[in-house]
């Protein structure tokens, strides 16, 4: 009996003896601000640029689902008051309708009388000044889709030449701490780089297709307004 709590309080010496390993975890942000200061001046760079990218797509997102808003019957209100000859009545209608299609609308309204002609060269003007208002900064997001892979490949180079600098300076026999801090720099600058330029890109296609359905929408209606006006009285 005696020797069974010897060998228990033997185990529990050799227990307490054996050094306690901690698992040792590394956050995301850690990981991201691990590579010294050019991975961290890169990976700031790459913060603001997805800040950018972010606001721009949503601000134009809500502007383009704002613009593409238009009653059903706005064009068929709009014949029957230009049928009847009531301009006036028309051209109301159109201003209390913030949207492109009522904005070229009340632009071919206001030259009814003119040549056909210059009513149609009148609709296309005003529709390249609203596109223009849709595409508003949407170039920025495909700049920064191409622009942060680049930025985080500039991150890789940097940290290559980092740990390569730091073999040559210790005649090749460098410890492995002292290469972390290059390899980090170039692994987080390319993943970061390639994850802002991903998204940046996805809206800017997105966007892309929003705003093509409202520039359809806008051809449309002008069609519909230009074979209005062709209609015999």
């Amino acid at each position: 009996m005696l020797n069974f709590f010897q060998q228990d309080e033997a185990a529990e010496a050799a227990q307490a003896a054996e050094p306690i390993v901690e698992e040792k975890t590394l956050s995301l942000f850690d990981l991201m601000f691990s590579g010294g200061l050019g991975g961290q001046i890169i990976i700031i760079i790459l913060f603001i640029l997805l800040f950018a990218a972010v606001y721009i797509y949503f601000e134009r997102l809500f502007a383009i689902k704002a613009a593409g808003k238009i009653d059903k019957n706005f064009m068929l209100m709009i014949k029957d008051s230009v049928l009847n000859g009531n301009i006036e009545s028309a051209k109301v209608r159109c201003a209390q309708s913030d949207s492109p299609v009522a904005r070229l609308t009340e632009k071919g309204i206001s030259r009814i009388g003119s040549p056909l002609e210059d009513i149609n060269t009148a609709i296309e003007n005003a529709g390249r000044l609203e596109i223009y208002k849709l595409e508003k900064n949407v170039s920025i997001l495909a700049t920064v889709a191409g622009a942060a892979p680049m930025i985080g490949f500039l991150g890789t180079v940097i940290g290559m030449v980092l740990a390569f600098h730091e073999l040559a300076t210790s005649s090749g026999q460098a410890q492995m701490g002292a290469l972390a801090e290059g390899i980090y720099t170039a692994m987080t600058t390319t993943v970061a780089g390639l994850i802002v330029g991903i998204i940046a890109y996805i809206g800017y296609n997105h966007l892309v297709v929003k705003t093509d359905k409202v520039v359809h929408q806008m051809e449309a209606t002008a069609v519909d307004f230009l074979d209005l006006l062709n209609e015999p009285a």
